[in-house]
């Protein structure tokens, strides 16, 4: 039996080699934009199509979706789908600010090597 945590691994898989969704083109979306997807699909999988929380649902969605991206992306099914695209999604935000960290911290190494570069001179 696979796990959530597998589910989310194959999901997220699925992202990068069939939708192209790698993370060059993560690295693309700034503000938060995945992290607000990821929400959107985290509170559609806490209820049924069918719920009467929908009403609320629609209107978390509305204030959550990333404002640069159309509704044609928006693809809700079953809740457990929908938290397994929540959860590939987080993991790819997750993965684009560590990659953000990592290019920003060797900006600065740089910035020092050569301010101490500068110095020696």
């Amino acid at each position: 039996m696979l796990t959530g945590v597998d589910l989310i691994m194959k999901e997220r898989m699925r992202q990068v080699d069939q939708e192209g969704w790698d993370p060059k083109h993560d690295d693309e979306h700034q503000d938060g934009e995945l992290a607000r997807a990821a929400a959107c699909y985290a509170v559609a999988g806490v209820f049924d199509v069918d719920d009467r929380a929908q009403v609320a649902v629609q209107k978390i969605l509305v204030a959550l979706w990333p404002p640069t991206w159309t509704m044609k992306w928006w693809k809700p099914k079953d809740p457990k789908s929908n938290l397994i695209r929540a959860g590939a999604l987080i993991a790819a935000e997750l993965d684009r600010l560590l990659r953000e960290e990592a290019k920003e911290r060797a900006r600065l190494a740089a910035e020092g090597a050569a301010e101490g570069w500068a110095g020696l001179t």
